[in-house]
């Protein structure tokens, strides 16, 4: 070997244990994004309310952190264009007031102006934030607007009276008079983080959104706390970001005869572009559907039927699919509780739904009443026999396996 070709080898050598002693990522990981979405809750309806030359403080729960944030703004069932004249972002604090409040922008510019069905992602602005904690979105809209909503935050949001014009830059809350708990726009926060090994789905309908975690005990009612299992499990994974798009009331099948209106068009297949795929950073989809399903009048067949034309998509994306048995609900006829059977026996067949899916998360372990089967074990149970209260929530968290979520499993 010649001597530069013996100089070219040791130095690259040298280079490569210098790399190994410093810490260097490998190559794949150095070009991985590092941006997750770290919250979300998926648009289902224009809200009852127009919004007009007015300021509103959106407050969305961050299941991980990061050194930068960047948002969607989304007018996925508007008639006419959004336009978003000015937004801030920053860390929420008592009521509507926020800290370190920090201006979005949108392509370089302050205001954008968003066709409808369409969205729109921020660019991203330096905002450091923590796992587990509140930011908050304030948007200025200068003209009339019926903005698009999910309707269960769970929590309160804030808005100026019509009219008040910008308060977006407002660290009090002062201006922020009216309360709703809807949120509005606002429908996915990402979060700049190389640490985080990527973001988990949770999708389904209510049992997903959260119905029944404001429930603390007799008596007791909590808003704003983050009770959901999904917000439970944020809290015991670490290195993932979990994200909620659960809509109450929804099917996985669009081929359920007694689905009422203000859902139609919400099954899982056709929002499965805008409310999973469109998330950054997606690892896994945490599939949580069917009650509704059974509820509108499907028989297993078009549910299963739904089962593996999802599945099928994101496993098509790179996406793992995990998926829970349809779970309890009073008033399951015979026929329901031997077409819940036959879905289940998909799902736990081989632990991977009859190899169409990642892997099995069986709730219906957690949440069953072991002396009557079609409802929910007394103390985990919201009162309606179909939710989980704040301690169902938690025991549903606690049973998920990490190590199955990080394919350590």
């Amino acid at each position: 070997m010649k001597r530069s070709r013996k100089i070219a080898v040791f130095g690259a050598a040298v280079l490569l244990l210098a790399g190994s002693l410093m810490g260097s990522a490998p190559a794949a990981e150095t070009q991985r994004s590092p941006w997750f979405t770290s919250w979300a809750q998926s648009q289902q309806a224009l809200s009852a309310k127009t919004v007009q030359n007015q300021s509103v403080r959106m407050v969305t729960h961050l299941s991980q952190g990061g050194d930068a944030v960047r948002i969607r703004v989304q007018n996925t069932f508007g008639k006419t264009p959004l336009t978003i004249d000015r937004a801030t972002a920053g860390l929420s604090g008592p009521a509507a007031s926020v800290t370190g409040v920090r201006p979005l922008t949108f392509r370089g510019q302050p205001a954008v102006t968003i066709p409808p069905g369409g969205e729109v992602w921020s660019d991203d602005t330096d905002l450091r934030t923590q796992p587990d904690t509140d930011l908050g979105i304030s948007m200025y809209i200068a003209g009339t607007v019926v903005p698009g909503q999910h309707d269960s935050a769970f929590r309160e949001n804030y808005l100026t009276p019509a009219g008040a014009g910008d308060h977006t830059a407002d660290p009090a809350g002062t201006a922020y008079t009216e309360t709703v708990t809807s949120t509005y726009l606002v429908s996915a926060v990402d979060v700049r983080n190389r640490g985080l090994r990527g973001t988990i789905v949770a999708y389904g309908s209510s049992v997903v959104d959260g119905v029944g975690s404001t429930n603390c005990g007799p008596g007791c009612t909590e808003l704003g706390t983050n009770r959901r299992w999904t917000d439970d499990l944020a809290r015991r994974t670490g290195k993932l970001a979990i994200a909620n798009a659960g809509i109450s009331g929804t099917t996985s099948s669009n081929a359920c005869p007694g689905t009422p209106d203000r859902v139609a068009g919400l099954d899982a297949l056709a929002r499965l572009d805008r409310d999973v795929l469109a998330l950054h950073g997606v690892a896994g989809v945490l599939y949580y559907y069917g009650t509704n399903d059974l509820a509108f009048g499907c028989t297993a067949e078009p549910i299963l039927d739904s089962y593996r034309q999802v599945f099928q998509r994101l496993r098509d994306a790179g996406i793992a699919v995990y998926v829970t048995p349809i779970t309890p609900r009073p008033g399951y006829t015979a026929q329901n509780n031997l077409d819940r059977h036959e879905v289940g026996t998909f799902t736990q067949r081989w632990n991977n739904c009859s190899g169409t899916c990642d892997g099995v998360v069986d709730f219906d372990q957690v949440l069953k009443d072991p002396l009557q089967p079609n409802g929910i074990h007394p103390p985990y149970d919201n009162g309606d026999g179909v939710h989980a209260n704040a301690a169902g929530q938690q025991a549903l968290a606690d049973f998920v396996s990490l190590p199955m979520l990080t394919g350590r499993g």
